[in-house]
């Protein structure tokens, strides 16, 4: 990751998609993180939740910041 990167990502985009991962995760009887985070991505990106077999690109760079975040947050 660069420091370009880090400066060029929308921090409040962020906190407001991990917040919702998050709160997606906790209403799942199924914990999966990736796919979680991946939905929620999905669902921004295209304005619907993905259905099954949908292959939509998703923004990866989104994708891997949400993650990142949410993994600094479990650590805490």
């Amino acid at each position: 990751m660069t420091l370009l990167f880090v400066f060029d990502m929308d921090f409040k985009l962020i906190n407001t998609l991990v917040e919702k991962t998050l709160k997606l995760i906790e209403e799942s009887d199924n914990y999966d993180l990736e796919k979680a985070c991946w939905m929620i991505i999905h669902e921004y990106h295209h304005g619907t939740k993905p259905f099954e077999y949908d292959i939509r690109e998703i923004d990866e760079t989104l994708y891997l910041a949400v993650l990142k975040e949410i993994k600094e947050k479990k650590k805490n």
